[in-house]
C-alpha cells in the first residue's frame, strides 16, 4: 500500500484508544509491545529496541504521529519496525499472514488514537 494511500486511509478513521491499547499490548496481534515499553505494561513484559511511548502524545501532534506511526523509516531510515500496513519487505512471515500488513486500517487508528492518550 502506498505511504500516502494509507496515510489518508488512517487519517479517516475514527480509532478506539481501548482496542489500541489491546493491540499495542498484545504479544500476538499488535506486536508493539515486543520492541517498546509502555505504559502498564511491566518492564519484564516488554521491550527496549525502540523508544518508550510514555508521554509519546504529549511529544507529538497527531499528524505527526500518524506519520511516524506509518512511515518509520522516514524518521530513522535504519528503523526495524514495520509499517503496520506495509505486507511487502518484510521476513519470516508466517504462511498465514504473508501478503498482509502487521495491522489492518482499523487496528493501525485505534493504536493511533491510544497513542494519543499518552500524555
Amino acid at each position: 500500500m502506498p505511504d500516502v494511500t494509507a496515510l489518508a486511509l488512517v487519517a479517516a478513521l475514527v480509532g478506539d484508544p481501548v482496542q489500541g491499547q489491546a493491540i499495542a499490548s498484545s504479544r500476538s496481534t499488535g506486536l508493539c509491545v515486543l520492541c517498546h515499553a509502555m505504559p502498564g505494561v511491566p518492564a519484564v513484559h516488554s521491550g527496549n529496541i525502540g523508544p518508550d511511548l510514555a508521554g509519546v502524545g504529549a511529544r507529538y501532534p497527531r499528524a505527526l504521529l500518524r506519520e511516524r506511526l506509518l512511515m518509520p523509516e522516514r524518521f530513522n531510515p535504519q528503523t526495524v519496525m514495520p509499517a503496520p500496513l506495509r505486507s511487502d519487505g518484510l521476513q519470516r512471515v508466517a504462511a498465514a499472514r504473508a501478503g498482509q500488513g502487521v495491522l489492518t486500517p482499523q487496528q493501525t487508528a485505534d493504536v493511533l488514537a491510544w497513542l494519543e492518550t499518552l500524555q
